[in-house]
């Protein structure tokens, strides 16, 4: 997979694909990495990549210019049509479905956006996706564009050493990951669970999945689609005192 993007500080980047699973992924070739300043697709004598909106109002606006001629650049050499995607705060909200969706892709693109947003024909000549990492205010985009970046390299083949640990990471499974213990199995009184301790595959299995349900269950209930439930995992709730709603 190709990902490249597309920001006005390449620099905040170094460190992120440089290390850890991005950079051991760029390594050993599941994924390469482009950071390009699209400012220097500028075709003006000041590199300006923003103006004043037109109609008036506060803020700068990012020329339409300069982004479609750096994407023209990426694109140029290639016959597969990329995944471009817009960071803004408009965009459809960023979840591991979606993460799953990217990873089957060949090459994305990430737009990084700052000031008060882009000039409209970015959005609706250009981009093929518009995603939000969250309902909250970022200065730009680079931070959700890191975001997409590490949720997509770990789902590709061969990335993480077990390659169960993308399957049963947390929102993989629809629930939350159950808790987890390793050695000593006693630490200042506290003690790992027996069953973990018994070697016994089959109850270690339902004691996880029993954890899993309790735990999305008391933090995060909307996340439990009751409907695909099985029939043992509508027992455990009744067992916890939970509604069974269908």
């Amino acid at each position: 997979m190709k990902i490249d993007v597309l920001t006005l500080f390449p620099e905040m980047f170094t460190g992120v694909f440089g290390s850890s699973i991005l950079k051991h992924a760029e390594q050993n070739g599941a994924v390469s990495f482009g950071v390009v300043d699209f400012r220097e697709y500028a075709d003006n004598k000041h590199k300006k990549v923003d103006d004043y909106p037109y109609g008036g109002g506060a803020g700068m606006v990012l020329r339409a210019q300069p982004i479609f001629d750096a994407v023209d650049a990426l694109t140029e050499t290639i016959e597969d049509k990329p995944r471009i995607i817009m960071l803004c705060p408009q965009g459809e909200r960023y979840t591991q479905a979606k993460a799953e969706e990217l990873a089957n892709e060949k090459h994305l693109i990430l737009l990084c956006g700052h000031y008060e947003g882009y000039d409209e024909r970015v959005r609706t000549h250009l981009v093929t996706d518009e995603i939000s990492i969250g309902d909250y205010v970022l200065t730009g985009g680079e931070l959700g564009a890191m975001v997409i970046a590490d949720s997509v390299t770990r789902l590709l083949p061969g990335v993480l050493g077990n390659e169960e640990s993308a399957v049963t990471d947390s929102f993989s499974t629809g629930l939350l990951e159950h808790p987890h213990y390793t050695r000593p199995a006693e630490f200042r009184g506290l003690k790992v669970p027996d069953v973990l301790l018994s070697g016994h595959h089959k109850n270690i299995e339902e004691w996880r999945k029993l954890e899993s349900l309790r735990r999305t269950w008391e933090r995060r209930p909307e996340l439990i689609n009751h409907e695909r439930l099985t029939e043992e995992e509508r027992k455990w709730l009744q067992e916890l005192e939970l509604p069974d709603k269908k």
